[in-house]
């Protein structure tokens, strides 16, 4: 019997330096049923060029280019438009998958009967060296642990369109991800990571995740307008936020060999 096909989405923005490898570790997946949808938000460099010469030789990379700059929900929307599969599962331009992440998690999803799953990730510099620093989460992930801090990593969730239809990506401009899994966790209320890691987050040198101010406004944005919550209602989440950030979450980061 086929195995279900998974959409993988990969919005993308001058990417020439990551996304060879980046499409390299979807094709090495033991899993093969998947197709990719690639929308590139107008890059200005050669990711083009290298996409659509890997699209010519592998039929299951979709490439697409938006008319003009509009920012990642924009990309992974149309993106989301453009999926075919039974799983929808995200990936960004610089962030590998280990080749058993697909076939681990999608057994994982059939075996336990979920809707949606995740799983703990290993970090890499911008040269794709190990910082020896693995990213677990919580075994049963609740609607308040995420609502206070995002355990789910972009590059690594999965969720079963046959289940919860195809979910819009906010037009927030930052933090779209956590604000996706909190739509999934308010309706399932509880989810399961696989509990190994099976991708690498590259942490660049500007990326928003560097930026500490960044990071706090933009988290700022997700409780005054996703959820809608007043100025002082968001001051006193943010606040449980920075708590959790600094005194939880650590818990579950762990240090680790290399494994690149």
């Amino acid at each position: 019997m086929e195995k279900p096909l998974v959409s993988v989405i990969i919005p993308t923005y001058n990417s020439e330096v990551f996304i060879e490898e980046t499409l390299r570790s979807v094709q090495e997946q033991t899993y093969e049923n998947w197709e990719i949808i690639l929308v590139d938000d107008c890059s200005q460099d050669n990711t083009m060029a290298i996409v659509t010469q890997m699209a010519l030789l592998d039929k299951r990379i979709q490439y697409c280019q938006l008319a003009i700059n509009s920012g990642t929900g924009i990309a992974r929307n149309t993106a989301l438009s453009k999926c075919n599969g039974k799983y929808i599962s995200f990936l960004d331009a610089d962030d590998l998958w280990k080749n058993n992440k697909l076939e681990m998690q999608i057994e994982f999803m059939q075996v336990n009967n979920l809707p949606f799953t995740f799983s703990f990730y290993d970090c890499i510099n911008e040269k794709g060296e190990s910082l020896n620093k693995r990213v677990e989460a919580p075994i049963n992930l609740s609607y308040r642990q995420l609502f206070l801090c995002n355990y789910v990593g972009n590059l690594t969730g999965i969720y079963d369109v046959e289940y919860f239809g195809k979910i819009p990506i906010s037009p927030i401009r930052k933090r779209q991800d956590w604000m996706l899994w909190l739509t999934i966790l308010k309706k399932i209320k509880t989810a399961k990571p696989v509990p190994e890691s099976l991708a690498f987050y590259r942490i660049r040198d500007n990326s928003i995740s560097t930026s500490k101010i960044d990071l706090i406004q933009y988290n700022f944005a997700v409780y005054s307008k996703f959820h809608g919550f007043s100025f002082p209602v968001a001051v006193a989440c943010m606040k449980l936020f920075l708590f959790t950030q600094l005194l939880i979450k650590p818990k579950y980061i762990k240090k680790i060999k290399a494994s690149i």
